[in-house]
């Protein structure tokens, strides 16, 4: 019987427990695979301590958005698809009805899709969340164009990396955060053009010095909370900032009301669900991606690598704050 991760309670990492189970069959326009890696994610930490934007169901729930694997069965009404196929999971589905931490995993058909052969099962876990949810905001909605100043809050994160990464892509100039100056040196090497250390440096008068008084065009935020009035005063007149997540533990994010009505600025909240659920708009989103992996302008950074065995040793990593890219499990 496959092995699978599974939780009775919210908490800390300490709650997920690897268990087996029955080895299921997939229903009508479903697909199940034999998982060789997962990638992991901030939202499953979230999701895990009961503060993401969905509860489980019910107990004892699954959880995980990424894995690799090969496709062993397939329901009925699927097509595109054969037993054998390398694929990788999309974030398509709520992890209430769907999650990948296993060695089996059951997911929509819609939320699978082939990736490039040259990739390996572990790249290949660091190539959609971490790719559509910068492309949603910084192409979809941001147009983001040559000579724009891009700032990237969390930017030592799979998904800050992969924002530097787009935003260099459209010739843009890329600024990133980090707290500390241990990650100072990989963001810049990695492709960042500017890194400000927030812990040492003051945000506003440094984006400033940078863009010659004139504030950043977009900003793509992870962390929210009082910060979000910091932001906005680093932002040029008409720019928007993407809220994107809430790695702030002040718990309350005040609208910063005075600079967004002397600026004009547009606050958006935005998740890549937006980009998932509408079928045009992920395939505009795949197309972009598969078009970058194959020129080089998107590279997977990857930072550590985790067993199954390990989950736990893995979330409390994540939690940690400590890495640079994305954190993988690799299924045996």
């Amino acid at each position: 019987m496959p092995k699978i991760v599974r939780f009775y309670e919210f908490g800390d990492a300490d709650v997920l427990k690897l268990e087996e189970q029955s080895l299921s069959d997939p229903k009508e326009g479903e697909v199940r695979l034999k998982v060789e890696a997962i990638g992991l994610n901030r939202a499953e930490v979230m999701f895990r301590a009961g503060k993401y934007l969905e509860l489980p169901e019910k107990f004892p729930s699954t959880l995980g958005y990424e894995a690799s694997g090969t496709i062993d069965a397939i329901g009925s009404g699927v097509t595109g698809f054969q037993i054998g196929d390398r694929v990788s999971t999309i974030p398509a589905f709520s992890m209430r009805k769907y999650g990948v931490y296993g060695e089996s995993a059951i997911v929509p058909a819609i939320a699978v899709a082939h990736y490039p052969e040259n990739l390996s099962p572990q790249e290949a876990t660091a190539i959609w969340m971490q790719y559509m949810t910068p492309y949603g905001a910084l192409v979809e909605y941001g147009q983001v164009k040559a000579g724009d100043f891009v700032l990237i809050t969390a930017a030592s994160s799979s998904v800050g990396y992969s924002a530097i990464q787009i935003a260099k892509a459209a010739g843009a100039i890329a600024i990133a955060t980090t707290r500390g100056s241990s990650k100072k040196q990989m963001l810049l090497d990695k492709g960042a053009d500017y890194v400000i250390v927030t812990n040492e440096e003051d945000l506003v008068s440094r984006v400033m010095e940078i863009t010659k008084g004139k504030g950043v065009n977009l900003i793509f935020d992870a962390v929210a909370g009082a910060f979000l009035e910091t932001l906005a005063n680093a932002a040029a007149p008409g720019a928007t900032i993407f809220v994107y997540g809430i790695l702030s533990p002040d718990g309350v994010t005040p609208f910063p009301l005075f600079p967004a009505l002397q600026k004009g600025l547009k606050v958006q909240g935005y998740t890549l669900f937006e980009i998932t659920s509408n079928p045009v708009k992920l395939e505009h989103a795949k197309q972009y991606i598969y078009n970058g992996l194959e020129s080089g302008k998107l590279v997977p950074i990857i930072d550590r690598n985790f067993t199954l065995n390990q989950i736990v040793e893995a979330h409390r990593y994540m939690e940690s704050n400590q890495q640079n890219g994305k954190i993988i499990v690799t299924v045996p």
